[in-house]
């Protein structure tokens, strides 16, 4: 039997940047597949088309059913495909890499090997968090502890704006509804953040599992980045949601985290910050830039890097 053949594969260059696609879009209980270079959601209601170019982030939720020509869609658009279920998120799949470079890469795996530079990036991480603080002196222990005491305050500044009466983080990540209403709502709305997370650092060339805080995990690298944004976007969504009181809530929070990621332009700050901490201010040059593009060079001891493509068993030995 003949192959199926579809559209090729669309060049790097031409896909949309990270920091400006979609946050993710969530289906469930569906049939997922693919018309041309667009992916397709089928229910009884009938047939929803998404633009796999421009999406962040595909959230497949029980029930979902992908077909193989999905899934190659997705791979080659850059888009990430997260499986989500009522006990939490389990990442399995995504696609390439939006970028031709590897030097945010090389430059990541340069920080976690070197002591010193892994400790300035977490106090660099820890000090977005705390912008009148100087964090510059303190050890892991003082800005853990910094990081417990906030987060706690956010807690409590989100039940008292939403009136939802709050009795500390607890939830059985085994059975989704054990918990109460808000519990549900944090779950719901970290998973989303995750995911979102995942898809900008896998699309810049990035390794999820080298974390720089938090360590010895596949998705070490997700944690330290989301946790930039959870208090702002995580925290008061739960909790609005919790206040209104919906009967689906994981749905609800979904949305709520969507339009939160969107109007607070947390895509492109993730593609910003996660630059900035690695790169430094150098960032500033765009690494999604054609030249950055399939650049290919050799490694050298003396010279650092030599270029690619050449036969160097022909060139003249210099001794």
């Amino acid at each position: 039997m003949a192959p199926l053949r579809g559209a090729p594969p669309p060049d790097l260059k031409d896909l949309v940047r990270a920091q400006d696609r979609i946050s993710f879009i969530y289906v469930e209980r569906c049939f997922v597949h693919r018309d041309s270079n667009a992916i397709t959601a089928r229910d009884q209601r009938g047939t929803v088309h998404i633009p796999a170019a421009s999406l962040g982030a595909l959230i497949l939720g029980p029930g979902a059913t992908v077909s193989h020509q999905a899934i190659t869609l997705l791979a080659e658009s850059g888009s990430t495909a997260v499986w989500v279920g009522e006990r939490g998120v389990r990442y399995y799949a995504h696609g390439r890499s939006l970028s031709g470079s590897s030097r945010l890469l090389e430059a990541q795996a340069r920080i976690v090997s070197n002591k010193n530079e892994r400790m300035r990036v977490a106090r660099a991480m820890y000090g977005m968090r705390f912008p009148d603080e100087d964090v510059s002196r303190l050890s892991m222990h003082q800005l853990r502890g910094r990081e417990g005491a906030r987060v706690r305050r956010a807690y409590r500044q989100a039940s008292q704006d939403s009136g939802v009466a709050w009795d500390g983080r607890a939830y059985d990540p085994n059975d989704f509804d054990a918990g109460d209403t808000v519990n549900k709502a944090l779950s719901a709305a970290t998973a989303c953040l995750y995911g979102v997370a995942h898809a900008v650092i896998v699309a810049l060339g990035c390794a999820p599992g080298l974390g720089v805080v938090h360590t010895g995990h596949a998705r070490s690298f997700v944690y330290d980045i989301a946790d930039l944004y959870k208090a702002e976007i995580a925290v008061p969504v739960a909790f609005s949601v919790a206040a209104a009181g919906p009967e689906d809530v994981g749905g609800t929070t979904r949305r709520a985290v969507r339009d939160a990621i969107r109007d607070g332009l947390i895509m492109t700050r993730i593609s910003r910050d996660i630059k900035l901490l690695l790169l430094g201010p150098s960032s500033d040059s765009d690494e999604d830039s054609p030249e950055n593009y399939d650049v290919i060079e050799l490694w050298d001891g003396r010279t650092g890097t030599v270029s690619g493509g050449i036969s160097y068993g022909q060139e003249a030995v210099i001794v």
